[in-house]
């Protein structure tokens, strides 16, 4: 009897394979794009305050060009798009903070779903809604009668999407540094200090000359001056396209080292 039962355990054991992909599926992709999407404050700050921006600040300057000939609400929308993205990805990085605070890590520790699949999820989760935050920008500055060039969108629009992904990862790198009560009251500051020293907000060379050299080696900035570029024809940065790769780097690591630190506690 305890021949056959070994033989019969090992048998089951030989029968288990860890799901494809370490779990990371459309179904429960799909379920965290949902659950996401229910939650109205991040509605709010990710499709409504951009578009209010644009509303503000973009309106007036109808009629006034850039050196090209483009139209300065073209500037405005896309560096706005990149707002969108930026507050969209991060907040669905960050949202681990609170699944961190509910025990959610310790049950996803007794299921098969693979660690790398779990940061994956969260991080697709994150792009879709930065991926919805471009279009709806993009969508009000067309209403609103921003007209450029069909490349412009695209390229543009593209940029600020992918762009989007060093913020995915600065998300998740907080989500799992602070505590859930205080990481959103975190974020919100520290994402308007962000798009100001990047130049969203306001032209970098509006700025003081000490606050143009910080910009440099901010997050923001790389992705502004990616996003822009077809617009104002500069070309690509290659100083900007190093600045995005050392943030997402920087941040990718540091969330893998954190994820690793808080499932080994659990």
């Amino acid at each position: 009897m305890t021949a056959t039962t070994s033989s019969t355990t090992g048998t089951r054991a030989a029968d288990r394979h860890p799901p494809a992909l370490g779990g990371f599926c459309a179904p429960v992709l799909g379920i965290e794009i949902r659950r996401v999407l229910r939650n109205r404050r991040t509605l709010l700050f990710i499709l409504v305050m951009p578009a209010v921006f644009f509303l503000l600040f973009g309106l007036p300057t109808r009629g006034e060009k850039l050196d090209n000939g483009l139209p300065v609400t073209g500037w405005i929308m896309i560096s706005l798009a990149v707002y969108a993205a930026m507050v969209a990805t991060t907040s669905a990085g960050a949202a681990v903070a609170t699944e961190r605070a509910l025990g959610w890590s310790r049950q996803l520790r007794l299921t098969s779903l693979r660690p790398a699949a779990y940061v994956s999820t969260k991080v697709a989760t994150a792009m879709v809604l930065g991926l919805l935050g471009v279009l709806v920008e993009f969508a009000v500055g067309a209403a609103s009668g921003v007209r450029l060039p069909a490349h412009v969108w695209v390229e543009s629009g593209l940029t600020a999407w992918v762009g989007a992904l060093v913020f995915a990862a600065f998300g998740l790198f907080v989500g799992y540094l602070a505590p859930a009560e205080n990481v959103m009251q975190f974020m919100g500051p520290a994402l308007a200090i962000l798009a100001m020293l990047g130049g969203l907000f306001v032209p970098l060379e509006l700025l003081p000359e000490l606050m143009q050299q910080i910009a440099k080696f901010t997050p923001v900035y790389g992705v502004g001056q990616l996003a822009r570029a077809p617009l104002t024809g500069t070309g690509v940065d290659w100083a900007a396209v190093a600045n995005v790769t050392a943030w997402t780097v920087f941040f990718g690591l540091g969330a893998a080292r954190l994820f690793r630190r808080d499932t080994t506690r659990v």
